[in-house]
C-alpha cells in the first residue's frame, strides 16, 4: 500500500473526503516527526511506539579501498509494534 492508497482507505473508512484524509495523514506524520526530532517517544496503545535511538560511533571499512573509516554517531527512528498489532498480524 502506498500513500495514495492509504489516503483513499482513510477517506473510505472515515467518511472524509480524500482531501481531508490527506490533510489528516499529513498532520499525523508531521506531529510524529516533530515529536521524534525533539526526542519524545510517541505511544499509540494497541498499535505501537515511535521513538529515536542513538547509534554509537564505530569503525567501518570502505569496500573499494579497504581503508578503515570512522562512522559517526547518529540518531535513528525506531518503531516497536504493540501486542494488539502483533496479534492481528500473526492471525
Amino acid at each position: 500500500m502506498n500513500k495514495t492508497e492509504l489516503i483513499s482507505a482513510i477517506a473510505e473508512k472515515s467518511g472524509m473526503t480524500k482531501k481531508d484524509a490527506e490533510k489528516a495523514l499529513a498532520a499525523v506524520i508531521d506531529t510524529l516527526t516533530d515529536a521524534m526530532v525533539q526526542g519524545d517517544k510517541v505511544t499509540l496503545v494497541g498499535f505501537g511506539a515511535f521513538e529515536t535511538k542513538t547509534r554509537e560511533a564505530r569503525m567501518g571499512r570502505n569496500p573499494k579501498t579497504k581503508e578503515a573509516i570512522e562512522i559517526p554517531a547518529t540518531r535513528i527512528p525506531v518503531f516497536k509494534a504493540g501486542a494488539a498489532l502483533k496479534n492481528a498480524v500473526a492471525k
